[in-house]
């Protein structure tokens, strides 16, 4: 096929058979039609807002808010205020700032956001033309929240057509400068780097990249996954804070809303779309104060799911902290959860041996061969203790005898330790 007829089927006309031109004209006649094409505008059809009539409701008559300017121009703000008395799934509003900062610290790993307070926080969440991240990914609504005294404020900076990216910019590094740190969920990997790859493209100062960050993700995964299907915050809203959110528009669906936005200037498209981003911002705020609880150990303790509790205490331990996390152990210990209570109770054991509570520890070992004689971790570390402390050699080998020729759960290696220590005792029981 030649590159005419290529260009034919391209452009949607047909060519004449047998016709040939001279070279000259032939260049001149691509030109022309490549110019065709690249000024061409698709024409939206009748799907191109996914069934909805095209009727074109200003924007302004379904999300409160203005256009303002900036000085590199203007962009759509809408701000709204909660009050304290306002309820999001199981807290109150006027709840949420009380935050134990140590305890926010320990959450982001961070040293630095113990010395600020819950209104220095920023909390950030974008909607963009794509999941995928990358300079091709755009913006177009940048959601915020932060405390003012008992009360919850969200402001969202939308990006009516691309031409608003500055403005919207500008105005996010004027608000972001009034506060101390940032909270986001799933920001470190998509968010942050998306606006700062924004603020590099136009030359811009990025404020952002240079705050202390708190990424809620991370923490609520390795505190609550353990008893949710996925880590989402919508499944975290619905399982741990009370909260199910009707009608809400499903998050693959706000590029194409956006879209279609941008033809047809319908405002029914995005009303969905901005309480969305709000519903995620206020979450935020209520996952974070309900993670600080729970790490802190604070208001509503007794209710605390014990599986939290547990995964709670071992970041303690894990970050050094070793009498708070055995003291969230010892809480849990006696759980009616049996897989949380023989893991609080093994965590216990361990830190009691690291401090020389040999008593304590070994209360616990006995303890646990009493309701399952069978039990490895608590037969090592008794048999352990009978040989290097005690001296008891016969009732050590008892103790593992018993574990080798009950259990049909032993995995290679752990039968060959265990015939190993029985070997090297029974050499030491036979010594004079």
């Amino acid at each position: 096929m030649s590159l005419r007829d290529r260009l034919g089927r391209l452009t949607g006309e047909g060519t004449q058979p047998g016709r040939s031109d001279p070279p000259g004209e032939l260049i001149s006649e691509l030109r022309r039609r490549i110019e065709e094409v690249v000024n061409r505008r698709p024409v939206p059809g009748p799907q191109a807002h996914s069934g909805r009539d095209r009727t074109g409701i200003p924007l302004e008559r379904l999300v409160t808010g203005e256009e303002v300017r900036t000085p590199r121009g203007g962009l759509f703000f809408s701000r709204s205020v909660l009050a304290g008395s306002h309820r999001h799934g199981v807290f109150r509003v006027g709840d949420l700032g009380h935050i134990d900062m140590r305890s926010a610290a320990l959450l982001a790993g961070s040293d630095e956001i113990a010395a600020f307070e819950p209104g220095h926080a920023l909390f950030l969440d974008t909607e963009t033309t794509g999941l995928a991240g990358g300079t091709g990914t755009f913006p177009f609504l940048i959601g915020l929240g932060w405390f003012e005294g008992d009360s919850f404020v969200t402001t969202q900076l939308f990006a009516r057509d691309f031409s608003e990216e500055i403005p919207m910019l500008c105005l996010l590094d004027e608000l972001a400068r009034d506060r101390r740190f940032l909270v986001t969920f799933n920001g470190r990997a998509f968010d942050l780097n998306l606006l700062s790859a924004r603020f590099v493209l136009n030359r811009m100062e990025d404020t952002l990249s240079n705050m202390p960050h708190l990424d809620l993700l991370h923490p609520g995964r390795r505190l609550l996954r353990h008893r949710m299907d996925n880590a989402r915050l919508t499944t975290i809203e619905a399982c741990v804070l009370g909260l199910t959110r009707d009608d809400d528009v499903p998050g693959y669906e706000i590029p194409r809303r956006y879209f279609d936005w941008l033809r047809s200037r319908d405002g029914s498209l995005m009303e969905d779309v901005f309480r969305h981003n709000r519903l995620d911002i206020v979450s935020m705020a209520a996952l974070l104060k309900h993670l600080a609880d729970l790490v802190a150990g604070g208001p509503g303790r007794e209710s605390a799911h014990p599986g939290d509790v547990l995964c709670a205490a071992r970041l303690h331990e894990e970050r050094g902290d070793t009498q708070t996390a055995l003291s969230m152990y010892e809480r849990i210990a006696g759980s009616p959860d049996s897989r949380v209570a023989i893991s609080a109770l093994r965590a216990c054991s361990l830190i009691y041996k690291k401090a020389s509570r040999w008593e304590d520890a070994v209360l616990i070992w006995e303890g646990m061969i009493s309701r399952d004689p069978l039990d490895l971790f608590a037969a090592e570390e008794l048999a352990k203790f009978c040989e290097h402390r005690r001296g008891e050699f016969k009732r050590a080998a008892l103790i593992v005898k018993t574990v080798l020729e009950g259990s049909r759960t032993l995995s290679p290696e752990e039968r060959s330790s265990l015939e190993h220590r029985l070997n090297r005792l029974a050499r030491k029981s036979s010594a004079p």
